[in-house]
């Protein structure tokens, strides 16, 4: 049941929004709904492809900025100069400022301020008294633009490892600090973003993790399987890893182990996989299954004894977190924020990034592990997701920052 509604009318912006690789915002704001904060939702640009029946749901949902056109934005820009000539001229130094940081250079950044207009304008109509931003790149700059411009004041959600590769290109410092307040979905995201902050705004950033629903901690999970299944699930990037992967497969191939990989995700790297895999003889091993929708990917997440992660540059992933909800161990690497899920030993293993043969030695030993003891190892998970990913509790502490920041300015 909805709460009543209460509180500021919010808007979410998002670079690219629905995404399969983004349920979790779609989550937060499901979340963020029943305890009584309507949510618009606006994004930059629309996903090419959506199989999941919710995010084509949410797809209706959600304003598109680009897709007013160029003749849209730019009655927009021409609309502000003339009538806030002060604003827009406070934004344009502003988008100056940030060009000059980012080699994507002044253009880049004009239509960011264009867009931002745009967006003004329709906030302004809708009532809106807060944006939150996803990301603390292009949607972040158009949020900040838009705060110049005369608009709403904006918070943003730091995922990593994106803004914390090129900070000072992201000017990731002058978006706290013009920002409400800035969220980490880890205590290692805030570590990264207090060091490219001042000093005085690290009181507001705060850690509020991304959660699951009760679609993944709903129903009780089964026993962890005795069948060798393993399951992989992401985008197919470079920054996910999956060249050791398929390596660590080989060696286990040679070594006659039997398992069987599923690969749940798409992205640019799926030609070089597909020629990886056929080059290793490992086609009969490890299948590449693209995108699938929720269900199913909790159904390839049921059928393995664990789930893998073998990415070199992460926030904490999510999918990390669902795979603890329906009870599996995992096998990441030892990176950023992923140490403060996953306990080496208790709930799965943690490897060490590009290291094959290491990553090869721990999927030998899950294989050959104890489906009784890797069914435990996922009841340790499930306990930790269940503390502190829920994604009710998340939104509750995101809604609270919201507020009082509202409260604040307001």
């Amino acid at each position: 049941m909805t709460s009543p509604v209460s509180g500021p009318r919010l808007a979410y912006l998002v670079n690219q929004y629905p995404s399969p690789s983004h349920t979790f915002i779609r989550r937060e704001i499901q979340a963020l709904e029943s305890q009584g904060l309507p949510v618009l939702r606006f994004t930059i640009r629309r996903a090419a492809r959506l199989v999941d029946a919710e995010d084509l749901a949410e797809r209706e949902r959600t304003h598109c900025v680009l897709e007013a056109g160029l003749a849209a934005l730019l009655g927009a820009g021409l609309r502000d100069l003339c009538t806030r000539p002060g604003r827009f001229l406070r934004a344009a130094v502003t988008a100056w400022r940030l060009a000059r940081q980012s080699p994507r250079g002044l253009l880049a950044h004009a239509a960011y301020l264009l867009e931002a207009c745009l967006l003004r304008g329709w906030l302004s109509r809708q009532g809106v008294e807060h944006v939150h931003a996803h990301f603390g790149t292009n949607s972040a700059a158009v949020a900040l633009l838009c705060a110049r411009l005369g608009g709403p004041g904006y918070s943003m959600t730091v995922h990593g490892p994106d803004e914390f590769d090129r900070p000072a290109a992201l000017s990731l410092g002058e978006k706290v600090r013009h920002a409400r307040f800035a969220v980490a979905i880890s205590t290692f995201g805030r570590s990264q973003l207090c060091r490219w902050s001042r000093t005085e705004d690290w009181s507001r950033i705060h850690v509020v993790r991304c959660g699951v629903d009760r679609g993944f901690l709903g129903a009780p999970p089964s026993d962890v399987p005795a069948s060798p299944k393993l399951c992989w699930v992401g985008r197919l990037a470079a920054a996910k890893g999956l060249p050791v992967l398929l390596e660590a497969a080989g060696m286990l191939a040679a070594r006659g182990i039997a398992f069987e990989l599923a690969i749940v995700g798409e992205g640019p790297l799926r030609p070089e996989l597909e020629a990886r895999i056929a080059a290793a003889g490992l086609g009969t091993r490890v299948r590449l299954l693209g995108w699938q929708a929720g269900d199913a990917t909790r159904e390839q997440i049921d059928r393995s004894r664990a789930l893998v992660m073998s990415s070199f540059a992460e926030g904490l992933p999510v999918v990390l977190m669902e795979a603890f909800a329906r009870g599996r161990p995992v096998v990441a690497t030892r990176i950023a924020g992923i140490p403060e899920l996953v306990r080496d030993g208790e709930s799965g293993w943690l490897v060490t990034a590009g290291s094959a043969e290491e990553l090869a030695a721990v999927l030998e030993r899950v294989l050959g592990t104890d489906p009784v003891r890797l069914t435990a190892m996922g009841a340790r998970g499930r306990a930790l997701v269940e503390e502190m990913h829920d994604v009710r509790r998340e939104a509750a502490k995101l809604a609270a920052h919201i507020r009082a920041a509202c409260a604040v300015t307001g």
